[in-house]
């Protein structure tokens, strides 16, 4: 396979298949390389909501861009992860030219299903082409009485083939030891889901309020109610290649170049993918010297031993942060809107309607519950430290443990629904990412 045009050099790619299996050639390549070319530092970024290769490669080539000048002195080599996500192309991402994240989007009429969102549905779930079509036209003629059969339809696209790896790693907590069932996007009932988030769309919108409430209709929030239940299968994904897939490659990196020093940096469900690569590494590997967290799209509670509303659960990922030898960083943003709203009332448990309230506190009760990592950081972990992003430049980074930064200094721009989530591209991150790994 031909390396794509890259801003940085030494760059190599890893893709992923779904169920975590990996390239071979692209991991062997990895492999012999890194040491042949002197690689000291080893910076791995896996991408969030790219539905193609293309997409996660501009983000590695604008983010990575900064670096060499950053640090001139270093010694680093730079992976791409490439996995089966997928991002809705009416979601501009800030410093991208529109014709490359939306096209057709932006003429698609009303809610009504794009034609290149519908090829990357298509693409992301294969052999659900009838489901899509009737999605689609649904979407499009949103017939009286037809909300429940759309809500059918959106969770049979996005089931899992029973016996396959991806259930096993859908959850952020634990209770007893048990992970916590299907969020009620998979359970409640669909038109009031789709009423919910028909709201939370209106209140995320500018100057929303000025008019008063409103009985919502279920189909302005059934296309949010597609695009989350999308999420879900991707954050399903994410933590399946994480510790099926590149996990084990870290373990073989650390076997074939034991001097190279990895970081791992992730970016909304990315950064779940990084963080359950740390329990897929072989015991005993201490390879990887950072992870930084950008605008992750997973439980805040992800990390902690005890959940502050329940003493019998916790996170999946509880003590995985002293697997790395160095810092968690999480950088977030409260201009993140689709972390800080839309997030929050996807992941709700069945049965579970607190911080609904009049007025859509979404800030609140459902928040603090099923908040996002990369809203308000990391959360319920003693002795996480916090800085703004002007702080952690000017300091020095702790050695280890969870580190949080409020990177809304430069995270800020994008529109609703999802806001700030993808405005990651700033030198201040990249430097960040150098910081908590130590790299000069």
């Amino acid at each position: 396979m031909t390396q794509p045009t890259m801003s940085v050099t030494p760059y190599w790619e890893l893709t992923f298949d779904a169920d975590g299996d990996v390239d071979g050639q692209e991991r062997d390549r990895l492999l012999t390389e890194v040491t042949r070319r002197g690689v000291r530092d080893l910076i791995v970024f896996a991408h969030g909501w790219n539905n193609d290769r293309s997409g996660a490669t501009r983000l590695y080539g604008h983010f990575f861009a900064p670096v060499p000048h950053l640090a001139p002195q270093a010694r680093i080599g730079y992976v791409g992860v490439v996995w089966p996500s997928m991002r809705f192309c009416d979601e501009p991402i800030p410093d991208f030219p529109k014709s490359v994240v939306a096209t057709e989007a932006e003429t698609a009429p009303g809610d009504a299903l794009d034609k290149d969102t519908r090829h990357a549905l298509l693409e992301t779930f294969p052999g659900r082409a009838t489901v899509v079509d009737q999605i689609a036209r649904m979407l499009e003629q949103r017939p009286s009485n037809g909300v429940e059969e759309f809500g059918r339809l959106v969770r049979l696209l996005v089931e899992v083939v029973p016996g396959g790896p991806q259930p096993l790693f859908a959850a952020d907590t634990l209770a007893e030891g048990v992970p916590q069932s299907e969020p009620v996007l998979f359970t409640g009932d669909s038109e009031a889901l789709c009423c919910d988030f028909a709201q939370a769309l209106t209140a995320l919108r500018p100057g929303a309020g000025a008019e008063g409430f409103t009985l919502p209709n279920p189909w302005d929030g059934a296309k949010e109610l597609l695009r989350q239940a999308t999420y879900y299968a991707m954050k399903r994904r994410a933590g399946t290649v994480g510790e099926r897939g590149l996990g084990p490659v870290v373990g073989r990196l650390a076997a074939a170049a034991p001097e190279v020093r990895v970081h791992l940096v992730g970016h909304s469900f990315g950064g779940r993918l990084v963080s359950f690569a740390l329990g897929g590494r072989p015991e005993g590997v201490r390879t990887v010297k950072s992870v930084t967290l950008l605008q992750g799209a997973f439980s805040h509670y992800a990390f902690a031993a005890r959940l502050p509303f329940d003493a019998h659960a916790g996170g999946v990922l509880q003590g995985r942060q002293n697997l790395i030898d160095g810092p968690l960083v999480c950088c977030y943003s409260h201009f993140d809107s689709a972390l800080g709203t839309l997030y929050p009332l996807a992941s709700r448990m069945a049965g579970d309607a607190e911080g609904l309230v009049e007025g859509l506190d979404l800030g609140s009760a459902l928040g603090a519950k099923w908040g996002a990592m990369g809203h308000d950081g990391v959360q319920a972990v003693p002795g996480t430290r916090a800085y703004t992003l002007s702080e952690a430049l000017a300091a020095t980074l702790p050695a280890s443990g969870c580190v949080n930064i409020d990177a809304a200094e430069v995270v800020r721009r994008g529109d609703p629904p999802c806001g700030a989530h993808s405005d990651i591209v700033h030198p201040e991150l990249a430097r960040v990412v150098l910081a908590a790994g130590r790299i000069r």
